[in-house]
């Protein structure tokens, strides 16, 4: 804060973290909260718990952030969510996010 109260904003630009758009590729057979999601090209590991009440199955897409799934959302909004990111020059960004999304026993993988 500045001596008027006012909040700066911080040095480097601004940061904000998104959520970002992706399709569950398969549920863990070993635990249901689990998925396997593909990410803006990588398959990551990622908590459904949160859903709990609107279950996602395999070929539903859904809002991540830091490696829960937030809510499920149509492939239309979904595809427009990464052209978005693709136009802002975000999407290497979202893949550095994703990079960091539990992946115990989980090889980075590719999307073809």
């Amino acid at each position: 804060m500045t001596a008027n109260h006012e909040i700066e904003a911080p040095s480097g630009g601004c940061h904000m973290c998104l959520a970002i758009p992706g399709k569950i590729i398969e549920i863990a057979q070993e635990n249901p909260n689990w998925a396997l999601v593909d990410v803006v090209g990588m398959r990551r590991r990622v908590d459904l718990g949160l859903l709990e009440d609107n279950r996602p199955v395999p070929g539903d897409w859904v809002l991540i952030h830091v490696g829960f799934a937030m809510s499920k959302i149509s492939e239309t909004d979904a595809l427009d969510q990464i052209r978005t990111l693709e136009m802002l020059g975000e999407s290497q960004a979202a893949a550095e996010e994703v990079r960091g999304y539990g992946l115990e026993g989980i090889e980075d993988q590719q999307v073809p």
